[in-house]
């Protein structure tokens, strides 16, 4: 075996762990064991990323050039970790939970108006007229029902205005992440065009469908088409009511 053969499977063995699985086994560790703690996933996925540049520049350790930040994505499996906040929280802070999910250094940031403006075009937030001329985003009716709110708070320089998002809120952008990222710049795969319904709140009958043709095996590519969502939106819900 060479020695860039030699990376390449120490990667390999890296990306595995740092998704909770034994390298040797192919099978998920226990849920208390050091793989599955978010800081450790995080250091293997940097170290990762590091031997693949190294194995990009046929194995030489130093001199090469600094590689391009990748487009900002997360893993499920790395969402799982995601510190839901029980009191409400702003859009800001839920994009700096995020980008702390990601790969440290070799991403670009999540921005808070790709949250705000995915939750725009799904009709839950909307502009609202401030007294200066100015426009803010307030939660519209169907907003609200997924536990987005507005809040009044004042500070050094009077009176303002914060919009917040309760932890079903937080969790509802999690589960739509993917269109988040859309528009963030990344450009949609193959296979995960905007469905009708991505986005929209989960209806009791959904869930309904949801559990009744997953119960009988369909796949989830056929669940998405039933319901009009993508497979990834499938999947995470599924998550939630199993």
């Amino acid at each position: 075996m060479t020695e860039i053969e030699m990376m390449q499977t120490a990667r390999v063995y890296l990306d595995k762990m740092a998704n909770g699985v034994d390298p040797l086994t192919d099978r998920a560790v226990a849920e208390t064991d050091c793989l599955n703690q978010i800081r450790i996933s995080r250091c293997l996925f940097y170290v990762s990323n590091v031997l693949g540049r190294v194995i990009e520049s046929g194995g030489k350790m130093g001199g090469a050039r600094k590689a391009a930040k990748q487009p900002f994505t997360v893993s499920y499996d790395l969402l799982e970790h995601f510190p839901l906040s029980d009191k409400p929280i702003t859009v800001s802070e839920m994009s700096k939970r995020l980008n702390e999910l990601a790969e440290p250094g070799t991403m670009t940031k999540l921005k808070t108006t790709s949250i705000t403006g995915f939750l725009m075009e799904s009709g839950l937030l909307e502009a609202a007229p401030a007294a200066d001329g100015s426009t803010y985003k307030v939660p519209t009716e169907q907003g609200r029902s997924i536990g987005i709110s507005v809040e009044e708070r004042t500070g050094r320089y009077g009176r303002y205005r914060v919009t917040l998002y309760n932890i079903d809120a937080q969790q509802f952008i999690l589960d739509n992440i993917e269109a988040v990222i859309a528009l963030n710049g990344r450009k949609a795969e193959p296979g995960t065009e905007k469905a009708e319904n991505q986005g929209r709140p989960w209806t009791a009958a959904d869930d309904e469908m949801l559990a009744e043709m997953f119960g009988r095996g369909a796949s989830e590519t056929e669940i998405a088409a039933a319901l009009k969502r993508t497979a990834r939106g499938v999947r995470a819900r599924l998550k939630r009511i199993r």
